[in-house]
């Protein structure tokens, strides 16, 4: 199939253009690079022997995306083109909902124009809101987000349930992702934001490494068992081939559907320290901050939906995503 990635030489989609490359599909990236690096590419051919097609533009671009789309062929998309961090998504709101709403009308009505009707959307369990209940199944309610990035992600599922209502060829997957975590075992590949890491693991890979002083833990005082926030951690290597598996899923089917993608376990982010702690050999330096403004105390997935209807289970570990997190972090210092 010829599949198209937006945002795939980020984190989740290089790892997902690994996957989809091994499985001989047709790998075509369209990124504006904002938080990745044309690298990734070269990466990429290394690990699969194939180079996928790469496009250097943006999402919001509606004549680059109709050309992009209607020029190759494309039979489906992965959208994963977003920002995505919860703290800057309360400072800087507009930017979050012209990039991810707007952005993806615009990828919207370039697919509907070029008759390509399959899409899978990278989605987010912060749709869930705070949990009435854990673990999280698809038919939790959603709303109440707590921050913008969160909302982003629910209108975006919302215009697409709308769209394959209006639209009866058209068949959208939202994988509700919970906390990918780790790298390629080749250490290749793996999460490397430019400047300053939002998400948890990267930072403490960087203080780990000496290229940062401390981990700030945002709040101890959360009603978990140590007082930090619990999330599912899943390794991104799992949740690539989740892609993977929804791609073959929507591709025989038209409307709309919601799938976790997540472990079913919940650990907390001292928790992760000390397994990432394990993995490099050494302490790594933390403080207690204020509580961050739009998190929640806890959430973790009932994967079992993915299960039935994907036949996709996580198979690593926690100790296998820090392991394979501290080899490509140690590779990006060595400059190998």
């Amino acid at each position: 199939m010829r599949v198209l990635l937006t945002g795939g030489t980020g984190f989740i989609g290089s790892h997902t253009a690994v996957e989809l490359l091994a499985a001989n599909h047709d790998v075509f990236i369209c990124d504006n690079l904002c938080n990745s690096s044309r690298e990734t590419l070269t990466a990429i051919e290394s690990i699969t022997g194939r180079r996928p097609v790469f496009f250097e533009s943006d999402i919001r671009d509606a004549r680059a995306m109709r050309g992009i789309l209607g020029d190759n062929g494309i039979e489906a998309v992965i959208h994963f083109a977003g920002l995505k961090a919860v703290g800057e998504s309360c400072v800087k709101p507009l930017a979050y909902y012209d990039n991810n709403v707007s952005g993806t009308v615009t990828l919207l009505e370039a697919m509907q124009a070029t008759g390509c009707r399959t899409l899978i959307f990278s989605s987010s369990s912060t749709v869930y809101g705070t949990p009435q209940k854990l673990p999280l199944t698809e038919d939790h309610p959603v709303g109440g987000v707590t921050n913008p990035y969160g909302r982003t992600k629910l209108i975006i599922e919302k215009i697409l349930a709308d769209l394959c209502a209006a639209d009866a060829e058209f068949s959208a997957v939202c994988l509700r992702y919970f906390n990918p975590i780790g790298a390629h075992p080749s250490g290749l590949i793996g999460e490397n934001p430019n400047g300053i890491p939002n998400n948890l693991l990267p930072y403490v890979a960087r203080v780990a490494a000496g290229v940062l002083k401390e981990v700030n833990v945002f709040g101890d005082d959360y009603p978990t068992p140590d007082g930090t926030g619990v999330r599912d951690y899943i390794h991104v290597m799992d949740l690539a081939r989740g892609h993977a598996l929804a791609l073959q899923y929507a591709a025989g089917r038209s409307g709309w559907d919601a799938i976790n993608l997540g472990t079913g376990k919940g650990y907390s982010v001292l928790e992760i320290i000390r397994a990432f702690e394990k993995a490099c050999g050494h302490p790594v330096a933390y403080r207690i901050a204020p509580r961050r403004a739009g998190d929640i105390a806890a959430n973790w997935a009932d994967p079992s939906k993915a299960q039935r209807l994907l036949g996709w289970r996580a198979e690593r570990g926690l100790e296998d995503m820090c392991a394979t997190a501290w080899n490509f972090q140690q590779r990006l210092l060595s400059g190998k």
